[in-house]
């Protein structure tokens, strides 16, 4: 396997980190979905940054799992079977994260398969709207540069690179691709609370993402997360690779006045987010091992 984990993410070798500490990153992507490393390769770099597990969640797909156990168990990295599924909450795109999943589960794994069918169809949608607006885009041209993959924005704002209709990844998603862009097509129709409640039901652990992405006034994420625990939500992210001390500070506080769980994780996509490093985000993320283990016994109770 080729090495390319020092090709374009930072060097964190020079964090300390306390001693005898045992961290992951239960928030990763791999070429399954929009990231630029392997399932392999993620695992190689999780062993190499000194992680003690990983969760491989790529969005609406499960399809990179099989390849990270398998590389898991050569590298001695725990793999933890996950997802990032897409939802809609009020016009919003939400992120649920399913943790443990058991893969064998013929509700959880139809629920895949239609999300999966979902996102193909939301992806034809837009390759005709750029098409219609005159962009030099189709399906044959978006699988002979990335493969019949699962698709997301971060595919798209690539290939508009490469027609130079944009310069670079962020100013895609400047008024082209954001919930807001000329050229956004909501993903699902799925609500969040839905997708909690389908995770818990089939025995896995679910984890709202990045929890401050959506923008939300104060008085409307409570209620977006009140809804989510009223369907079974066990966790929420608060040590995440853009999250300020503060901003994990109130997530803390939130998670300890609803009694959810703290997850965390970098978001780790490869070059497609240059600056994210596996394990560490910017640099100064550390997210403790133990919080899986927590996480799992509260699932054990309820």
């Amino acid at each position: 396997m080729k090495d390319q984990s020092d090709q374009y993410v930072l060097d964190t070798s020079y964090i300390e980190r306390p001693e005898g500490s045992e961290l992951a990153d239960f928030h990763t992507h791999s070429t399954a979905s929009d990231g630029t490393f392997t399932p392999a390769e993620n695992v190689a770099l999780a062993a190499k940054r000194g992680l003690k597990a990983i969760a491989v969640t790529d969005h609406d797909t499960v399809g990179g799992v099989a390849e990270a156990l398998a590389a898991g168990k050569e590298q001695g990295v725990e793999v933890i079977a996950g997802i990032e599924f897409s939802c809609a909450w009020e016009g919003l795109d939400i992120h649920i994260v399913g943790l443990d999943l058991d893969l064998g589960n013929e509700e959880l794994m139809k629920q895949i398969s239609t999300c999966r069918d979902a996102r193909e169809n939301r992806n034809q949608m837009m390759i005709n709207k750029m098409a219609d607006d005159g962009i030099d885009i189709s399906r044959e041209q978006m699988i002979a540069e990335f493969g019949d993959m699962k698709w997301t924005r971060a595919h798209f704002a690539r290939h508009l690179i490469s027609k130079g209709v944009v310069q670079s990844i962020a100013e895609a998603f400047d008024g082209l691709l954001d919930d807001n862009g000329k050229y956004f097509i909501p993903r699902s129709s799925v609500r969040p609370d839905e997708m909690v409640n389908l995770i818990f039901r089939t025995g896995g652990i679910p984890v709202m993402a990045h929890p401050f992405q959506y923008r939300l006034p104060g008085p409307d994420l409570m209620r977006l997360v009140t809804l989510l625990k009223e369907n079974g939500l066990i966790g929420i992210e608060a040590f995440y690779s853009t999250h300020t001390p503060e901003q994990t500070a109130q997530i803390k506080e939130i998670a300890a006045g609803m009694e959810f769980c703290i997850s965390g994780g970098s978001d780790f996509h490869g070059k497609n987010k240059p600056l994210i490093d596996l394990g560490t985000g910017w640099g100064d993320l550390r997210i403790p091992y133990e919080l899986i283990t927590i996480m799992r016994e509260k699932r054990k109770k309820l």
